[in-house]
């Protein structure tokens, strides 16, 4: 039987020591004509200094979630060269930085050694599974919680668990100064990322 899925509020608030997300695609749908995306590309960008203008509730989750000791980590898979959309992405994740998240870019180019799922998730203290399913035109398809995964290749709960925890440790210890952090530079998206090596 299927889990029911928890608002984010509900699955972070319940994350006792880790909260790891994994992205694979090189866009998510957006909204070309109104919004952050459009901004962006009209040119807007946001000053570091001015946290009032950026700070937003997604990240007081993730600043409450990493200030009770929970380690928030998000590992992106991106194409080269970058998407349009993954500059953007690149540009604001000093937001992400400031909340406490710990941000790595892996080029997908480097990551063919590593048994990649087929959706992006959230792992939760390396028990909780949330997938996040997208259409092909990158909008959301909803989400779907697991504490297992289908077992055609992988053959037992525990296995399944050590495989994502394996994923995300392949992806993680990858360099960030990579082709793709140096795209993002040369367009100018560059912010100050502390905190991300």
């Amino acid at each position: 039987m299927p889990l029911s899925i928890p608002s984010w509020l509900d699955l972070l608030g319940a994350a006792q020591h880790s909260a790891v997300h994994l992205e694979t695609r090189d866009a998510y749908a957006v909204d070309y004509e109104t919004g952050p995306f459009a901004d962006w590309r009209a040119g807007h960008r946001h000053d570091p200094a001015d946290r009032a203008a950026w700070w937003r509730p997604w990240l007081d989750l993730i600043a409450a979630t990493v200030a009770r000791g929970v380690t928030v980590r998000r590992a992106r898979i991106v194409s080269e060269p970058v998407s349009e959309y993954t500059r953007f992405l690149y540009d604001g994740t000093f937001t992400n930085v400031a909340a406490g998240e710990e941000v790595r870019w892996l080029p997908r180019r480097q990551a063919s050694d590593i048994a990649l799922p087929g959706n992006d998730f959230w792992l939760i203290d390396g028990r909780l599974i949330r997938w996040n399913h997208f259409t092909g035109d990158g909008e959301s398809a909803g989400g779907e919680m697991s504490e297992d995964l289908p077992k055609p290749t992988i053959v037992s709960r525990k296995d399944s668990f050590d495989y994502l925890r394996l994923i995300l440790v392949a992806a993680w210890p990858k360099p960030l100064s990579c082709a793709a952090e140096q795209a993002c530079l040369s367009h100018d998206c560059h912010r100050s990322q502390r905190g991300i090596q």
